[in-house]
């Protein structure tokens, strides 16, 4: 590999996140086994043929009649999804054109399209929810009225959900009924809302009256690219007001390569939470280790949503930070995650047939309910929490929503705040229906500021 072949890389290395540098140098790299002679017409060959999934975002300030379409007309870009909440595009581009459009001044950067993966009975009692929904001012709360965008794999039209899908769009498939092919999104979806109808009010999430608008973007397999998920954080952007989209929830993530400031999906869940839209995000599941949160999580905007253990009992002096949880601090330094929901051994609702049905049978409950484990169950059930608080109180703005759950939380003295954040959700007394009394009082060990990583 000479240097000159790279020059445009280094020159523009700002232009580009670091997995796509990673993947276009590769492009120059010799070959093995292949004679020296032979090596410039391999390079050749793999500049013109070997294809990247970017995202390619242009100046936002650079105003051109026909927008995004126009812009990217002009750079023979064949656009796959306009991803106009970030000032982007979706597209598939060779090395050779991937230098063209780098370099044109319209451009400030482009991301690699990388796969995003997916990442209760006692549950909600837990967090504290049926003391909304038998609270002391008779008022019985269950999220009626608040509508939440499950962005996943999907929602099986489950008994404990019915009549209150109210909406499905397939970003992968373009189906128009609402089904579920890989599991994980009935089950994300069950932990928000799912009523108990099928086990006698038993298995109930917390807030079991709310609405679903279920947004398929990965498949079966639980995968899916990078700019599908933004495309259905900007449809819910764009059609909340309709939807009566209230809060969104995505249990799902990449790891963090960059900057919160750079990352693509977190700019565009930035935009959704400044429409007025709540954002709940799973941590991720590589704890205990440190300096752990997934993608979008990192973000400091949103909330950010670690796993407890509570080992199957409602009493929470034996919880404890689930060993999966992804912990703090963020690749910024940041202080994460915001706080902890139950996410060991959580009973929700089965999706028959699907992915995750069929390969771990052993994870069934009976017909109607499976067991999973993650912070993707937590972060629903944190959803649902803030489901019941809308009810309360429909007015509150997302950073108020965040600051109630926060202040109220129940902090476990045996871990730090990057362990847990806050610490445990405490429904009733983020909705000050009840006095807040913390079970564990103990403050936490950080700093209020969010920590900033050094250099040493």
């Amino acid at each position: 590999m000479l240097f000159h072949h790279v020059k445009w890389i280094r020159e523009n290395r700002f232009k580009m996140c670091v997995n796509l540098k990673k993947r276009v140098i590769s492009d120059y790299k010799p070959v093995k086994f292949v004679p020296c002679f032979l090596q410039g017409l391999v390079r050749r060959f793999k500049r013109k043929w070997h294809k990247h999934q970017v995202i390619i975002q242009f100046d936002p300030l650079l105003r051109v009649a026909g927008g995004l379409h126009t812009l990217s007309s002009m750079l023979g870009i064949k656009v796959k999804r306009e991803l106009g909440i970030i000032h982007a595009v979706s597209a598939e581009l060779s090395t050779e054109r991937l230098e063209q459009v780098v370099q044109h001044k319209s451009v400030v950067k482009v991301w690699h399209d990388y796969e995003v993966k997916a990442l209760l009975n006692i549950a909600a009692p837990t967090v504290g929810a049926p003391d909304l929904w038998q609270s002391p001012d008779e008022a019985q709360y269950t999220g009626a009225g608040v509508t939440v965008a499950v962005i996943d794999t999907g929602i099986y039209p489950h008994p404990d959900l019915a009549g209150r899908i109210t909406f499905f769009k397939d970003f992968v498939g373009n189906k128009t009924e609402a089904y579920d092919d890989n599991g994980h999104g009935t089950h994300v979806a069950g932990c928000i809302a799912g009523n108990g109808d099928r086990s006698a009010g038993k298995f109930r999430g917390p807030a079991p009256g709310a609405g679903l608008v279920g947004l398929k973007v990965m498949d079966k397999y639980g995968s899916g690219s990078l700019s599908t998920i933004i495309d259905a954080v900007q449809w819910c952007r764009d059609n909340r007001e309709q939807h009566n989209i209230k809060l969104a929830n995505l249990s799902l993530g990449g790891t963090a390569e960059q900057s919160y400031k750079e990352d693509p999906l977190c700019l565009a869940v930035e935009e959704l939470w400044r429409s007025g839209v709540v954002v709940c995000v799973a941590a991720g599941n590589e704890g205990p280790a440190e300096k752990t949160i997934s993608s979008p999580a990192i973000d400091p905007v949103i909330i950010t949503v670690g796993a407890s253990n509570d080992f199957n009992s409602i009493d929470i002096y034996d919880d404890a930070v689930a060993d999966f949880s992804s912990r703090g601090p963020t690749i910024d330094g940041l202080a994460k995650p915001d706080l902890v929901t139950p996410g060991s051994n959580i009973i929700s609702l089965r999706s028959p047939r699907s992915k995750l049905d069929k390969s771990d049978s052993a994870s069934r409950y009976d017909d109607n309910y499976t067991v999973l484990s993650g912070t993707s169950m937590a972060a629903p059930i944190c959803c649902g929490v803030v489901a019941l608080l809308l009810e309360v109180e429909p007015e509150l703005s997302p950073d108020q929503v965040k600051g109630r759950l926060i202040n109220s939380c129940r902090f476990f003295s045996q871990y730090s705040a990057y362990d847990q954040g806050a610490g445990l959700v405490n429904a009733a007394a983020a909705a000050q229906v009840v006095p807040a009394e913390p079970d564990v009082p103990v403050e936490p060990d950080v700093p209020a500021e969010p920590a900033k990583l050094t250099d040493d």
